[in-house]
């Protein structure tokens, strides 16, 4: 962040006395709009599912369980021009009601290219954190806390509001902490539906107007809306706790629903789970057998194995990172243990337009101070290391550390520090205790990791536009540019691979987590 606090005391241009008079106020205005209603429209949405998943049985209640997290497979902007394409005039929803049901339709109710529906967009595809997050928690919860409700007299709906969802807040403002960071990292959908925020902002400002120092103080700018938003995050949480009074915790006991009930609960995560996921993959897969072979084979394999490479090389970096930042938090004591790793995992809380300008100044710097290096070398260029994927992947690494490192938190957690101890008053050393013990222990966390890392950076759409190499196309960056050359058939293909690999490794995710759960 050192690049970006510079960049703020640097001397400031003219186009940055023409943002910050005419400009900046909407950027801040919409910003805030997206982010605040989206978390309304999560809240509602992943806290009701959550609560009937964990509470309820119901028709296909299993099934859901882990279905509903599927959204997140789908990265916002390719449901932004997939449901653009669905309810536009030639669309399958319009066609559908003027040559089967003969009806005529006001264009003004389709229009989704707009704030309301971009809000739309990042509710379907967002409220998954909210639901993983708050169900997971609702079912490690004392049973007896909505037990001794009941026997109150409490009914259904005064359970839901006087005891889960203070119990729950916790759970909840995290979900939507995390849904609220990805708004205010997103291109993709506010660039497509062309709503002016801070990241279109700051793409404009640097690729438009050519002005980095502007383009800096933007992202500093949005920092502070992030550090804001943070505090808030903060306050919302509280001071309460709800911990077990016993050790004696049971599961969450469900109840089988019946008549109106049953159907009713049904109804509602089947229309959530269709508007977020089904309906979307359908319509993919219909262009994708349209455009079939309009992507050349061998163009396409390159988008897939660069896709993979950085994905790849950047997850790898990180797991490994996250198992050394890991076990020297374990067993340093004192505040520098604590502390010193909460530093690595700030990154997460960082736009990626913020981290790409960072990312840029810093690497830029030092092509300068290697020059000579260069020369040395023969080489008749001054930029290296900023033209190359070493930057995207260094960025990658920044920006998804956090995700990474939280999974092998959880899992140095679980394991404890008593099995290492023992290996080593055996008389093995540190490095065979690592790689004997704790790895083998540590496997589920190390893959679930690799996984979560891996389907976030496949996604990954402004780091990867602004950072990536000259020629150097990932399936994200693809799809991305076919869907705003309105191409929006041909950018089903390299779309619908992200989602099958995303929604693979969800998973694969689900059954590890089902397996920890059963030991």
């Amino acid at each position: 962040m050192l690049p970006i606090i510079g960049g703020l005391l640097a001397p400031t241009s003219e186009n940055w006395e023409h943002i910050k008079e005419y400009m900046l106020w909407n950027y801040m205005e919409t910003t805030f709009l997206l982010v605040f209603y989206t978390a309304i429209g999560t809240i509602v949405i992943g806290t009701s599912l959550a609560w009937l998943i964990a509470q309820y049985e119901f028709p296909l209640s299993r099934f859901y369980k882990w279905a509903l997290i599927l959204p997140l497979s789908i990265p916002p902007f390719i449901a932004a021009y997939t449901y653009s394409g669905m309810v536009s005039y030639t669309g399958v929803i319009q066609s559908t009601l003027r040559n089967v049901f003969d009806v005529q339709v006001n264009q003004r109710f389709f229009d989704i290219m707009n704030i309301p529906g971009a809000i739309f967009i990042y509710t379907m595809f967002l409220y998954p954190y909210v639901y993983t997050i708050t169900r997971v928690f609702l079912t490690q919860q004392a049973a007896s806390l909505v037990e001794s409700a009941k026997l109150l007299g409490k009914g259904p709906w005064a359970i839901f509001l006087q005891v889960v969802l203070p119990i729950s807040r916790a759970a909840i403002i995290g979900g939507v902490s995390l849904v609220s960071l990805e708004v205010l990292n997103d291109y993709g959908v506010v660039k497509y539906y062309g709503i002016q925020t801070f990241s279109t902002a700051i793409f404009q400002t640097w690729f438009g107007l050519g002005d980095i120092d502007a383009a800096i103080k933007l992202a500093g700018s949005l920092m502070t809306f992030v550090v804001l938003m943070l505090v808030i995050e903060k306050l919302l949480r509280g001071t309460k706790q709800f911990s077990y009074s016993n050790t004696k915790v049971n599961p969450l006991p469900k109840v089988k629903l019946t008549g109106f009930r049953k159907w009713g609960a049904f109804s509602y995560v089947t229309v959530i789970f269709s508007l977020a996921f089904l309906f979307p993959v359908i319509q993919l897969m219909d262009w994708f057998v349209l455009t079939w072979g309009a992507i050349p084979n061998g163009e396409f394999t390159t988008y897939i194995k660069n896709s993979v490479l950085v994905a790849g090389i950047a997850a790898v970096i990180i797991i490994i990172g996250a198992l050394i930042v890991g076990n020297f938090q374990r067993f340093t004591r004192g505040r520098i243990g604590k502390v010193l790793p909460k530093f690595t995992i700030v990154g997460y809380s960082i736009p990626g337009a913020v981290i790409a300008v960072a990312i840029v100044t810093m690497f830029i710097w030092l092509d300068r101070q290697l020059i000579p290096l260069y020369t040395a070398w023969g080489m008749d260029r001054s930029l290296v290391l900023s033209t190359s994927v070493v930057m995207l992947v260094v960025a990658y690494i920044v920006r998804f550390f956090a995700i990474g490192y939280n999974a092998i938190e959880s899992g140095y957690d679980k394991i404890g520090v008593n099995f290492s101890l023992a290996s080593r008053m055996l008389g093995a050393s540190v490095s065979k205790t690592f790689f004997k013990v704790d790895i083998p222990l540590l496997k589920g966390a190390i893959v679930s990791g690799l996984m979560l890392v891996f389907v976030d950076i496949m996604k990954e759409i402004p780091l990867t536009l602004i950072l990536r190499p000259f020629n150097f196309d990932t399936l994200a960056t693809k799809a991305f540019q076919y869907a705003s050359d309105e191409k929006i058939m041909q950018a089903s293909q390299p779309s619908l691979i992200i989602i099958i690999m995303s929604a693979l490794a969800i998973f694969i995710f689900y059954r590890l987590l089902d397996k920890e759960d059963a030991k």
